[in-house]
């Protein structure tokens, strides 16, 4: 069953405002905070491992992560997904899907992004494909990926996220390759929409 925000088709500008709350939320809050507040480096951190999926029952999306590495957040969970923080609070792993009743392109929602989330960044690595892009770099001290799926015939977003320190990154970027690859985007049960 389908679900419908009739408000939300009366405004475009509102679904995307909606869509990328959960995400940009987390993104303001990490890179809000000020940075030289941090936390000093543990330079013993533990390999990745404990490697759990995260799915979702109803959007259907995948991911897996390092339990070692990431525990889900007690302060900011939603129906549409999931945060997932370090121990020490400056890594976090974000996962969020939705139906994009308003039918926004990929274009679109992608400068959206750019606008809300990344004003200001860096971008270094940035694909656009048919069904698909990302946008990666850096801004106030920290590193941030974050791939965007259409589904569906462009009907389902999912959308997920990692952001780190960018002292850190020997650390987390061979932590965010293993993720990527195993993220599979928002689908029906039986792989269908």
């Amino acid at each position: 069953m389908r679900r419908q925000f009739p408000a939300l088709m009366m405004a475009p500008a509102i679904l995307a405002l909606i869509a990328t709350a959960f995400i940009a939320t987390s993104l303001l809050l990490t890179f809000g905070a000020p940075f030289a507040n941090a936390a000093p480096i543990d330079t013993r951190m533990p390999p990745a491992g404990d490697w759990r999926s995260l799915t979702h029952g109803k959007l259907h999306f995948k991911i897996a992560y390092p339990g070692n590495v990431f525990h889900p957040s007690p302060v900011h969970s939603s129906d549409a997904g999931s945060l997932l923080v370090s121990p020490d609070g400056l890594a976090k792993l974000m996962i969020a899907a939705f139906d994009n009743d308003v039918e926004t392109s990929l274009a679109d929602y992608r400068q959206h992004v750019l606008k809300t989330s990344y004003s200001g960044a860096a971008i270094d690595y940035a694909p656009v494909r048919r069904s698909w892009f990302v946008l990666s770099g850096t801004r106030d001290g920290m590193i941030f990926y974050e791939r965007v799926s259409f589904t569906c015939g462009g009907r389902r977003i999912t959308s997920w996220a990692m952001l780190y320190p960018y002292e850190q990154r020997h650390y987390y970027s061979p932590i965010l390759e293993q993720i990527a690859r195993t993220f599979r985007p928002s689908r029906s049960p039986d792989g269908s929409c």
